[in-house]
């Protein structure tokens, strides 16, 4: 791999969702439009070679324990050197028992309600990942919930309107999409992502496309 290169992580030790094939092939299309080489991984002593010098490491709805000690230091030495970080979905449900982690994804995961549509509202336009979108974008997803709202720790970008589906218990502080900058590098999260469909839409290609020219800084300084 190149010093320019992305690296994909997908290992889950819980829930697996059938999304990741999809979620991969975006990411190689994403990155294939950067000119950046792709390389998706599970193992991570993979994950731990490859992150020196990437321009950034995607937790693409990684679940539970999935990382070792190496790795662990692997991604924050990346992060520390001004690589950026993309959770997608279940990355806020990932290394629970890693204190730093759960600082770097911004919250940590804490059940949702069934699939159903409902409506992100966008919080924030000046951002390459959601300059494009309506102020309210109905969307299918899980809607996730958190243990505690990153509001004020973070930038949030879009926040779920509870009003329009069922079962949200977090009230109006119910972030969704939020990023900041962490240890030396930039870092993004998005709760969206469940469904193979979403990897394939175009305002959430297009979503994806902006979170990861902002901690690629392809985009300039957003």
């Amino acid at each position: 791999m190149t010093s320019e290169h992305l690296v994909v992580f997908t290992r889950t030790a819980g829930f697996r969702h059938d999304s990741i094939p999809e979620g991969i092939a975006a990411f190689r299309d994403l990155g294939a439009e950067q000119g950046r080489p792709v390389l998706a991984t599970e193992d991570p002593a993979e994950l731990a070679a490859a992150l020196p010098g990437s321009a950034a490491v995607v937790f693409l709805s990684t679940t539970g324990e999935v990382l070792t000690d190496a790795a662990r230091d692997a991604l924050r030495a990346h992060q520390e050197a001004g690589g950026g970080f993309l959770g997608v979905h279940s990355a806020s449900g990932t290394e629970y028992d890693w204190p730093w982690y759960g600082e770097l994804v911004g919250a940590r995961f804490d059940g949702h309600p069934a699939l159903q549509p409902g409506v992100v509202r966008v919080a924030d336009h000046d951002h390459p990942a959601t300059a494009h979108l309506p102020h309210r974008w109905t969307f299918t997803d899980e809607w996730y919930h958190f243990t505690a709202s990153p509001s004020g720790r973070v930038r949030v970008l879009a926040t779920a309107d509870e009003s329009t589906y069922t079962g949200g218990r977090m009230g109006e502080d119910h972030p969704l999409v939020w990023c900041h900058e962490h240890t030396g590098g930039r870092a993004f999260y998005t709760a969206l992502g469940h469904t193979a469909e979403a990897y394939t839409d175009p305002d959430f290609r297009a979503h994806l496309r902006g979170a990861l020219a902002w901690v690629t800084e392809a985009a300039g300084k957003a």
